[in-house]
């Protein structure tokens, strides 16, 4: 698997986002060098795109197959695609709190401490749908690094979408979130735009 090195913060500065989004509670005290020159429309969508891949951590091979995906869905191309992204395995983790940041779903998967309805998933971009439940296996429900986990990400939000019994570390996935639930800052119309040239 390609992996990105960049430091995250330099990241978040290039896209002109807050880490917050990523689950990284850090601020950098740096401000960015840029030259006062106006973005193209291009610059700008391609900015969107990333900033969407560089959330969900997701390459540019699966993130064009959701956009094919989105487009073949029923309503708007742009909220599909952010829906199929909201989906995912690592993200429904990581928005459980389960996880700290998205990565750290990402591994959790991996490393098949998850359930999804009674069976054992290890694939991280698996689509969750309405009524599945998950949850972490009994085995490591005790595990240390959960309890730590839990201390983290107890004051989070858990969406309305999500239905979620952190003393099991159990949930359920009440439905699929709308646009409106996603508190991605990514302007998905821009991103319609630049694979519809």
């Amino acid at each position: 698997m390609a992996v990105n090195r960049v430091p995250v913060l330099k990241r978040c500065r290039s896209l002109g986002m807050d880490p917050i989004y990523l689950g990284i509670n850090k601020k950098s005290n740096r401000q960015l060098k840029r030259a006062n020159r106006k973005m193209s429309e291009y610059g700008l969508q391609l900015r969107e795109k990333q900033k969407a891949k560089f959330i969900y951590g997701v390459l540019e091979k699966p993130f064009r197959n959701y956009y094919a995906k989105a487009k073949q869905m029923d309503g708007m191309t742009g909220e599909n695609l952010m829906i199929i992204l909201e989906s995912r395995l690592d993200n429904v983790l990581f928005r459980m709190g389960f996880a700290r940041t998205r990565k750290e779903a990402r591994q959790i998967v991996d490393h098949k401490h998850v359930l999804v309805n009674g069976k054992q998933v290890n694939i991280p971009s698996y689509l969750v749908k309405a009524g599945d439940v998950v949850e972490i296996k009994e085995k490591h429900k005790n595990c240390v690094r959960y309890k730590d986990i839990l201390e983290v990400t107890a004051g989070n939000m858990v969406p309305e979408w999500l239905d979620v019994d952190a003393e099991n570390l159990k949930g359920l996935v009440k439905e699929l979130p709308a646009r409106e639930a996603i508190d991605v800052p990514v302007d998905e119309m821009l991103i319609v735009e630049l694979y519809s040239k």
